[in-house]
């Protein structure tokens, strides 16, 4: 009986990961997860790895098949080769409409030598300009790194290989919106911002270097898929609970805020909290948020 009474016990087990979300899709292929969302034939699929890639004709994008209420996303990338000034490639999630909500990775690319940029942002009903930006600790165009984003009703994560570069808190109870309340799909692309992206706009892409190519692999979604973006309630109602409810998931560990001190204090470039041209007036959440 001890053993059919375990082999029961693994049962519920199993049942409970699945239909608590707790399986995670790991490396899935990517036509499993996402499907080219324009210039079809500026996205390559080349085995494990899938390229978009940037000419003077078109860039390139890619989006998630579903759509997702809190969870982690998360893809390896390595970024445009030697001189990839005025390119942008961008990781990020984002609902539909003007009011929408969106978390942004953007990469700004550079000339050959010159360091890339990576730039996040934060939209919460259409209201966004809450840009960070930071050089990194290696070189991500000389092999693959992994960006995630993890989303839950505490909090937003931005994170670079694990180490997190950016921590967004629900600060809802201070009178702060927080994008809680959107499904949100998940979206890659590449294209020409030479206006602003290198140095201000002052370098211009040379399309000598063309095709400009962002090479990805390792999707991975791990989040609450919604069955349509009427109807959140499987994600939102409470009555299921997923690893990134946590305390201690959706916030960050001893270890972890070690870590974000450390990146603010080396790599920061920009914040947008401490811009004074762009806001006379301190935002709110900058008042409240911690790592300042």
């Amino acid at each position: 009986m001890v053993g059919l009474e375990w082999v029961k016990c693994i049962a519920m087990i199993m049942v409970c990961v699945i239909s608590c979300g707790g399986g995670p899709v790991l490396g899935a292929k990517f036509e499993e997860l996402y499907r080219s969302s324009w210039a079809m034939d500026h996205c390559v699929n080349e085995g494990e790895v899938t390229k978009l890639k940037l000419d003077n004709y078109s860039g390139a994008g890619f989006e998630s098949r579903s759509k997702y209420l809190f969870g982690k996303v998360s893809i390896q990338i390595k970024l445009v080769e030697g001189d990839s000034a005025g390119t942008v490639t961008a990781f990020y999630m984002s609902s539909d409409g003007s009011n929408h909500n969106e978390f942004d990775f953007e990469f700004l690319g550079n000339t050959t030598g010159e360091p890339y940029l990576v730039q996040t942002n934060v939209y919460v009903n259409g209201v966004g300009n809450r840009e960070q930006r930071l050089s990194l600790w290696f070189d991500p165009t000389s092999e693959f790194h992994t960006y995630s984003i993890l989303w839950s009703r505490r909090s937003v994560v931005f994170m670079v290989d694990e180490t997190p570069i950016r921590f967004h808190k629900n600060l809802e109870d201070k009178g702060i919106p927080f994008a809680k309340d959107q499904a949100m799909g998940v979206y890659s692309s590449i294209w020409n911002a030479d206006d602003w992206a290198t140095q201000g706009g002052l370098v211009k892409t040379d399309w000598s270097h063309a095709p400009f190519v962002a090479s990805y692999k390792e999707f991975q979604i791990d989040a609450c898929e919604v069955p349509n973006t009427t109807d959140l309630s499987k994600c939102s109602n409470g009555d299921q609970k997923y690893w990134w409810d946590e305390p201690t998931v959706s916030e960050l560990s001893l270890h972890q805020n070690h870590q974000l001190i450390w990146v603010r204090a080396n790599h920061m470039i920009y914040d947008y909290c401490f811009d004074a041209t762009r806001f006379p007036v301190t935002p709110l959440e900058c008042q409240h948020h911690r790592h300042l």
